[in-house]
């Protein structure tokens, strides 16, 4: 592989006007086709195969009128009366102008359907729409504030909540904060102004090809809002890791006096072999989320392998081209005395690695290495404590920050109705009447934890039955109701012949959270045995891969742990600007699919420098500290940046995001700094040279893929001499 990398980095630097034109014409043409495609994401988050979804499509078969996407609609008076004249009348002309939106088909009049709060402060009204949720228009959405200007003109305050309502629009900026970020760690750590520009300038374009490529795929098939988070996250991340490494190396070889083209060709074949094998350990993690059999989670995956593909793409491709037009340049230092220690690194780095800092720490953890490994493997243990009390679910708009108007709609509906009318559920009833509907309806009222049930609907053999619990949809409680009408519902339909389902959102995020908890076990098993396999083959070596699994999965569970502590718990939650809650129920799936690619990345750059050294010496414990040490100061600065990035979206006001960037963050960090620059060289000190260790049958049967590119570097010896 490494001697197909150098080939074609050279390509690449000679003739790098056709390569980057090749990519400026995909990006014109993806973003032509995008625009034209008309694709958007969707907040839906749905499971085929839930008794909720069930629910949805006898709904959709047998009343469809029932069976659309709805938006409920807060009118309030704080401290007056919605039923005055004045209020009244500008409501109920809002309502009407509210049916005649394109896409809905009923607008419901909350003085008709009773959906007054009983201090008459608050009305609720319902829009719902012939349609999904995930096929509601933006035209449709962004309709909806002008139809209620009438109300807001007569002092009434409206809010918006539900399957979908209109959002502000969404900024960058918090991505740009961790950009700008990361630039200046790229430029400490390097010195340089255009070596720091350039992993900046590759993720980019990654992010942004694979933007449009994503939008093509939104207009084919569902993709949540959520994918194209974490596709970005990942993106800007692994583009700028993956460009780092090989700069590194290419600015080292620059260092030494190697001709610039040359530099970039043995770059890809050796750093750039480790972040192929790397990119490549996390793609196929991403795509193993398809194994779950879950559609939407299938759908993030693909996405966000899709992103850190094209990442990789560029990184071997359009990163020597660019390194074509820089040649020597790309190796200066600039004259900027902040800059000054940074640049007096990268020349110790270049020509006396043996005085890094890094390289010093690997002397201090491997003399240490017990008491390192013990301590180190002990307050890890101690962060995965708070797994145990994971509760799982999805974010409720009580979630979401004051400033949006679902949260603000929810803290009404909660104060002046109960927290129940935010988890209504839908029974929907087939094979009945109006008169048994209503015995099942009176028997659903009976049952602990129900405010009220109520018939809205009893037609054509089927009635749907809307329940207010007396808790929110994020209270136990909700989910012990969800299942108690579920286990008892032959004795509610007792002597009525009908058969019930129940649905509604909260019941939806009810079913999602436990069909995503019952497919974890699964996910994870799936992740250990392509780990053993992917890091056997990098390796050949099997002790290297148990090693490495279980640094994996102490991150991720210390990573999961913290995010337990804060976001379910509420352990300084407030310093963060999030509410308490359940755990993000496809969070510790992601997690691990992005962790284990995550951490194959920092494991593949430290343990390939670690075999190098020991290739070369045949001193297991001094090729642990001079490997280590080696990749110290570019695995630090890349871990740096993708927290960096990870951290930003904590900035961000959507909760999904916030709790996806803050476990990736801490995953990041623990991965890179504790288990790889610190338990890793100390294990394999105490190893020694058993740590490569492999059968003898192993040798013959197992392909060398040369990540660390030896037979690439011998090759070149070789020609060299025959000169």
């Amino acid at each position: 592989m490494s001697t197909y990398l150098y080939r074609l980095a050279r390509w690449c630097f000679r003739h790098r006007r056709i390569t980057v034109a090749g990519w400026l014409v995909v990006l014109v043409v993806a973003g032509a086709i995008a625009s034209a495609s008309g694709g958007r994401t969707s907040d839906d988050v749905t499971i085929p195969g839930t008794e909720a979804q069930h629910s949805v499509t006898v709904l959709q078969h047998k009343l469809p009128a029932a069976a659309g996407a709805s938006t409920t609609v807060v009118f309030a008076v704080p401290g007056g009366d919605v039923s005055t004249a004045k209020s009244r009348a500008a409501i109920e002309a809002s309502v009407a102008r509210l049916g005649h939106v394109a896409q809905v088909t009923v607008a419901s009049d909350p003085f008709a359907t009773r959906t007054v709060s009983p201090d008459r402060h608050v009305a609720l009204a319902t829009v719902t729409y012939d349609v999904d949720a995930t096929k509601v228009k933006p035209s449709t959405l962004d309709a909806l504030g002008p139809a209620v200007a009438s109300a807001r003109a007569a002092g009434v305050q409206v809010e918006f909540e539900g399957g979908v309502y209109p959002k502000a629009a969404a900024g960058n900026t918090t991505e740009a904060i961790g950009l700008m970020v990361a630039f200046f760690v790229i430029l400490i750590t390097f010195g340089s102004l255009l070596a720091a520009g350039l992993p900046l300038l590759s993720a980019v374009v990654g992010v942004v090809g694979s933007g449009f490529a994503i939008t093509i795929a939104a207009s084919l098939t569902d993709i949540s809002s959520a994918s194209t988070s974490v596709a970005g996250l990942l993106g800007l991340s692994c583009g700028i890791d993956y460009a780092l490494f090989i700069l590194a190396r290419h600015r080292g070889h620059l260092l030494e006096g190697m001709e610039p083209e040359e530099s970039a060709g043995r770059s890809a074949g050796t750093a750039g072999s480790s972040v192929v094998f790397a990119g490549l350990s996390v793609i196929i993690a991403l795509c193993g989320l398809a194994v779950v059999g879950i559609p939407f989670l299938t759908a993030m995956g693909l996405a966000a392998a899709g992103t850190v593909a094209v990442a990789l793409a560029i990184s071997m491709t359009l990163l020597p081209a660019l390194l074509g037009f820089l040649g020597h340049r790309a190796g200066r230092f600039n004259r900027f005395p902040l800059l000054r220690r940074a640049q007096s690194a990268a020349r110790t780095a270049a020509h006396e690695p043996a005085d890094l800092g890094g390289t010093r720490w690997s002397r201090w953890v491997i003399r240490r290495r017990w008491p390192v490994v013990i301590v180190g493997v002990i307050t890890l243990g101690i962060m995965c404590i708070p797994i145990t009390g994971m509760r799982f679910g999805l974010p409720s708009a009580g979630a979401n920050p004051t400033s949006d108007t679902s949260r603000r709609a929810y803290d009404l509906t909660t104060e002046h109705f109960g927290p129940g009318y935010n988890a209504a559920l839908t029974v929907v009833a087939q094979n009945t009447s109006a008169q048994p509907a209503a015995r099942i309806s009176g028997r659903i009222a009976a049952l602990p934890g129900v405010e009220s049930a109520s018939v809205s609907t009893a037609t054509h053999g089927i009635a749907v039955i809307d329940v207010v619990p007396t808790t929110g949809p994020d209270d136990p409680a909700t989910t012990d109701l969800v299942h108690r009408i579920r286990d008892r519902r032959t004795a509610l339909t007792a002597s009525t012949g009908a058969t019930i389902l129940v649905g509604g959102l909260a019941a939806t995020n009810i079913d999602v959270s436990a069909k995503l908890a019952g497919a974890l076990p699964v996910f994870l098993l799936t992740i250990v045995v392509l780990a053993l396999l992917l890091l056997t083959f990098a390796f050949r070596t099997i002790l290297v891969p148990i090693k490495s699994i279980v640094g994996f999965l102490l991150s991720a569970g210390a990573a999961m742990g913290a995010q337990v502590a804060i976001f379910q718990w509420g352990w300084g939650a407030s310093l963060i600007g999030v509410q308490k809650g359940p755990t993000l129920s496809f969070l510790p799936i992601i997690l691990l699919g992005i962790m284990f690619g995550l951490s194959s990345d920092y494991e593949v750059f430290v343990v390939s420098r670690i075999k190098e050294h020991f290739t070369r010496t045949g001193d297991a414990r001094g090729a642990a500290a001079a490997g280590a040490g080696a990749s110290a100061r570019v695995v630090t600065a890349a871990a740096v940046i993708m927290a960096i990035i990870f951290v930003s979206v904590l900035l961000a006001d959507d909760p999904t995001t916030k709790a996806i960037g803050f476990a990736f963050a801490v995953g990041v960090l623990i991965d890179a700094f504790v288990v790889r620059l610190t338990l890793v060289p100390a294990v394999m000190a105490i190893a020694g040279s058993r740590i490569w260790h492999h059968p003898q049958w192993f040798a013959r049967y197992v392909p060398d893929a040369d990540i660390e590119g030896e037979r690439l570097e011998e090759r070149l010896r070789q020609a060299s001499a025959t000169r």
